[in-house]
């Protein structure tokens, strides 16, 4: 097949953590060809969806993962499959590439499916399955986040549209800044914030649990850094091995069907302790830790269930 990797440089990426990456390199293993352009190489040409990007072979080394041709246009309505891959923010160039994918709809496969990772971001999808997540409020009026936090005490403050860790504060019930963040977010975003009860058992990680077309394939926990609360690994998160609690696999048997039908064959759900904070439908991560920790091939798994729908 013919594979086409809108994504962040690929130059950029560590081999031994990048899931897009490792999509790649197994791709490759099955023969398919490999095209790799950035999001801001797509465009719309008259009725064309096209992109300038470069054939591309990757290669698990340090410092050099991919070689890549002579820069090129190319039609990606001739293509099998392309891949939805750069990272957020979810911000209106994000939105609009999803819009440009979705008119390749009924030409190429793709994944994760356009319309429904624009209409089901990752802090807002959880919305739809309030009796599994903690209290959250989605405001920008500062009196309604004051609210919240008077009635919950301890709580997760982070900007609506961001990933990563990046801008998450945790305002216990001594805290006096809620107003000084507010006006420090409102001052350069006019989008809303999410706020969260916080969970105290994110100390002893918080889990990301991968799903493969509705289906859970496994999990690790990420542990948050000495003094910190974020448990993200792009901000200092220890991956560590863990299995799949009873209430791990309610969660994604109550999600799953709506996800595969969806067209979501590639997403990371976030569980701390009994609870789905997000399900990450944009660009998620962790299938090498994943499959350096149970020794399956994550990957595999999803190349098998993309083949599946073509």
């Amino acid at each position: 097949m013919k594979i086409a990797f809108q994504m962040d440089p690929i130059g950029a990426v560590d081999i031994n953590a990048d899931s897009s990456f490792r999509l790649a390199e197994e791709a490759q293993a099955r023969r398919h060809t490999l095209f790799f352009y950035s999001p801001d190489k797509l465009a719309y040409q008259e009725g064309r969806i096209t992109a300038r990007g470069h054939d591309m072979t990757v290669q698990r080394v340090a410092g050099n993962p991919a070689e890549l041709g002579p820069e090129r246009e190319v039609d990606l309505a001739e293509f099998d499959v392309v891949w939805l891959r750069q990272d957020p923010p979810f911000d209106m160039h994000y939105i609009t590439s999803t819009h440009l994918l979705d008119r390749l709809k009924g030409q190429a496969l793709v994944v994760n499916d356009p319309f429904w990772v624009r209409n089901y971001p990752e802090k807002l999808l959880v919305l739809d399955f309030p009796d599994l997540t903690p209290p959250t409020t989605i405001a920008r009026d500062l009196q309604t986040i004051k609210a919240f936090k008077e009635k919950h005490g301890d709580i997760i403050l982070k900007p609506l549209y961001g990933n990563g860790g990046a801008g998450v504060f945790r305002l216990d019930g001594n805290d006096r800044n809620l107003t000084s963040l507010h006006e420090l977010f409102t001052g350069f975003s006019r989008e809303p914030l999410i706020v969260q009860k916080f969970l105290p058992d994110v100390s002893n990680g918080d889990k990301r649990v991968i799903l493969v077309d509705g289906q859970a394939v496994g999990a690790i926990n990420r542990v948050p850094a000495k003094g910190e609360t974020r448990s993200n690994m792009h901000v200092g998160g220890r991956p560590e091995k863990v299995g799949l609690t009873d209430r791990d696999l309610e969660i994604c048997a109550a999600i799953g069907p709506l996800l595969k039908e969806k067209g979501q064959v590639f997403v990371g759900i976030d569980v701390i302790g009994d609870y789905l904070t997000e399900i990450n439908v944009t660009s998620p991560t962790g299938i090498q830790e994943l499959e350096r920790f149970d020794g399956v091939n994550i990957a595999e798994k999803i190349w098998q269930a993309i083949e599946a729908r073509l």
